[in-house]
């Protein structure tokens, strides 16, 4: 067995609505189409047939309906099998070691499964749970062109409602936390200050920042849509944040509709499955999102303004950012107007009060669902257009402050002791957030270098990124902290190390461009949270949901736009 750190500190108020409703009563996804659930559940061929294969590793996976033959069809068509398993139960790995609850689905008919992967594909479909073909030239571009379904999971995981409800209560606390961090520039400044030597990219977002402390630029109206991500340490039952994202938390629009599926499925098969639909619980994200941008949008009171979405050139993921465009302008009447950072150069506009006009619209917020990368600025364009909306009156989620507040040295700063109590007031608030801090640390501290160097299975080295595929496991840990010290630059502080956390696995149907696997997974919460403040009034500070992915275990990476998860949904246990 692993040795585990068990002294670590851990991260990161609430105000005004801090309670939430933590009530298991479930409601479908606001946002969905009004087709009636049942009449989705059709009478079909079989959708597929067992065959192996690899993703990497899993036990079968499905072939489309037209490499079936039709006498195999016509048998499959006929009534499932009665299941011969179903429910939930432990498990274990073939070395014996507890796996945790997980449903059984070695016992699970494979017409039964097959029949729940068609309907899902069908339910998918017609609810808008899509993304670009990557095989689809345009399909990043041009909407409605190249569509296929939203990598998920054909069953939510099971997961503990008393950690679901911890999550949710700390939303409000980081929420609160990001806004206090923001205002100490000198905190900001002095935490990067190493990191800004060696990181081009974190570099340049500091000099954005200290262009707006030299003109004294001041954000009374902020706005924050976060996402704080978790997993749950299988050894200490403990939930322990992984990161704060407070630029571009993605899939508030598809994640809850992965919440309607599952329920729809459990609807249907659940009685089968022994699983009940109402555990899944409500995940309001898109609709949460939205009140945020819409209250925001009020604050800055002009009806004719418009939200600004900043967005790739070619964005596979825009069904879930059109979805929070379409509810915005359907229950809200707000319109929005996408532009990439190269475009918003060449048409944005800053009139003398601080006014900025997009392609002859005013905006009231600026959006950001790119910007996070340095791959998102390859030239001195898109380096402008940041400028240029930074230091404009309209509202910035995030702005440069709340931007810098989510690199994960802040994160590793915010985790040593007495460093919450500079900005947090509460005892009880500072204890919470604490509790879900893993291990985090400098790469100046050589006691834990040398650690992370003996036992780098324990660690995580990241980088100041965001988006997956950007941080260091394993064996390449020893290997770059060794290149590092023999380098003997400061190269280190772009750097931070991170406590593995090492989370239950258990066996699941991953779906995947119409293909269904098995295999073993772990999986990340994450809860957003939304924040809205105007001076010194506190609007908005609430939970708004939930965002649940899953990956194969064997994968390091967790990231489903970058292709490593599925999304999926939680059944509460």
């Amino acid at each position: 067995m692993h040795p585990r750190f068990y002294d670590f500190e851990a991260t990161f108020k609430a105000t005004t609505q801090r309670g939430s409703n933590m009530s298991t009563s479930y409601s479908s996804c606001y946002h969905s189409t009004t087709l009636s659930t049942h009449s989705l559940l059709l009478s079909h061929p079989k959708a597929s047939a067992f065959h192996p294969s690899r993703f990497p590793n899993p036990s079968f996976k499905f072939h489309s309906t037209n490499q079936i033959p039709q006498t195999h069809l016509r048998i499959m068509s006929q009534k499932p099998s009665q299941v011969l398993g179903g429910k939930v139960e432990v498990g274990e790995t073939q070395e014996g070691v507890s796996k945790g609850p997980m449903i059984d689905f070695h016992g699970i008919d494979e017409g039964l499964v097959e029949k729940m992967v068609y309907d899902a594909l069908v339910w998918s479909s017609l609810h808008g749970l899509l993304v670009g073909d990557k095989s689809v030239q345009r399909s990043g571009k041009v909407p409605g062109v190249g569509m296929v379904h939203a990598p998920f999971a054909l069953f939510p995981m099971l997961f503990p409602e008393c950690h679901w409800k911890q999550a949710y209560e700390l939303a409000p606390i980081f929420n609160e936390l990001v806004d206090r961090v923001s205002l100490d520039a000198k905190f900001l400044q002095d935490s990067l200050s190493r990191t800004k030597k060696v990181d081009a990219f974190t570099s340049r977002l500091l000099d954005i920042h200290s262009k707006m402390l030299e003109i004294n630029k001041k954000e009374d109206i902020r706005l924050g849509l976060h996402r704080s991500d978790y997993m749950l340490d299988e050894e200490t039952k403990q939930l322990l944040q992984i990161e704060m994202n407070t630029i571009s938390a993605s899939f508030p629009g598809l994640g809850c509709l992965v919440s309607d599926l599952h329920r729809s499925l459990l609807n249907h098969y659940g009685e089968s499955l022994g699983l009940d639909s109402k555990r899944v619980p409500n995940n309001p994200a898109a609709t949460k999102f939205v009140e945020a941008l819409a209250k925001a949008w009020s604050e800055y009171n002009n009806p004719r303004a418009v939200i600004l979405l900043v967005v790739q050139p070619e964005e596979r993921n825009m069904y879930d950012q059109h979805w929070l465009s379409a509810l915005l302008k359907e229950r809200h009447n707000v319109s929005t107007l996408r532009r990439t950072l190269a475009e918003i150069d060449a048409e944005g506009k800053l009139q003398p009060d601080g006014t900025l006009v997009v392609g002859g619209h005013e905006v009231a917020i600026v959006y950001f669902r790119v910007g996070y990368a340095p791959i998102n600025y390859p030239s001195e364009s898109e380096w402008r257009a940041r400028l240029l909306m930074e230091q404009s009156s309209a509202i910035k989620c995030p702005s440069i402050s709340y931007h810098l507040v989510g690199t994960k040295k802040i994160q590793q700063e915010l985790a040593k002791p007495n460093v919450l109590e500079r900005f947090l007031d509460d005892k009880e608030d500072i204890a919470k957030l604490r509790k879900c801090f893993a291990g985090l640390w400098s790469l100046d501290d050589s006691d834990i270098v040398k650690k992370a160097i003996e036992s780098p299975g324990l660690f995580v080295m990241k980088p100041q990124r965001e988006g997956g595929g950007n941080n260091i496991y394993g064996n390449d840990v020893r290997e770059a902290l060794t290149r590092l010290q023999k380098e003997g630059s400061e190269a280190d502080a772009a750097y931070i190390l991170m406590q593995r956390i090492f989370p239950t696995a258990s066996h699941t149907f991953l779906m995947r461009e119409g293909v269904c696997y098995k295999d073993d997974t772990i999986s990340e919460l994450g809860v957003y949270g939304a924040y809205l403040r105007n001076k010194d009034k506190v609007i908005l500070n609430d939970q708004c949901g939930y965002l649940m992915r899953t990956k194969i275990s064997s994968s390091d990476e967790g990231g489903v736009a970058a292709g490593f998860a599925v999304l999926d949904s939680l059944y509460l246990t």
